[in-house]
């Protein structure tokens, strides 16, 4: 029963993941895309206390890490293959600073550490900014066949 089940539930994903509006490499590529536009210059370091609060692979090169939840920075890697699938991460550092082209992204006990080789604060403001305006959409009247527009609110002429 539970083989059943389990099945069922990779099938459900599968259907769902392929009824998606935005294929994933685009939706994926937009989110890189936001995060590099809210970026500030580049700084050869940051504070670090103890642990990291969260934090998001964007490709196998580069990833947001937020030391609070209102601090986050930008980090590219070297060429990092492990990264986009690693459950957890860790960031070493010197006297609690991370700094460029020193310090390393950990990606998993058997895996290369990734150097940082850039690091850009990111304006979280800004970056709300970037995904609204990612998520805005253009809505335009629809032709419903009889040569007659349909109301761009989606209801119907016939009420």
């Amino acid at each position: 029963m539970s083989t059943i089940r389990m099945v069922g539930a990779a099938l459900l994903a599968v259907w769902m993941t392929a009824c998606s509006n935005v294929p994933v490499a685009q939706r994926d590529q937009q989110r890189q895309q936001a995060y590099n536009a809210a970026a500030g210059a580049p700084i050869r370091s940051f504070r670090f206390m103890t642990r990291i609060w969260s934090w998001e692979p964007l490709s196998d090169s580069q990833l947001v890490v937020y030391t609070v939840p209102n601090t986050a920075y930008l980090l590219d890697v070297w060429t990092c293959p492990n990264l986009p699938w690693t459950q957890a991460i860790g960031l070493t550092s010197t006297l609690r600073s991370v700094s460029v082209n020193f310090d390393k992204v950990l990606t998993g006990r058997n895996y290369v550490p990734c150097t940082i080789t850039k690091i850009r604060p990111i304006n979280l403001a800004q970056l709300k900014i970037e995904q609204a305006a990612q998520r805005e959409v253009d809505v335009q009247a629809r032709d419903n066949g009889n040569g007659v527009a349909a109301p761009a609110n989606g209801t119907s002429g016939n009420q």
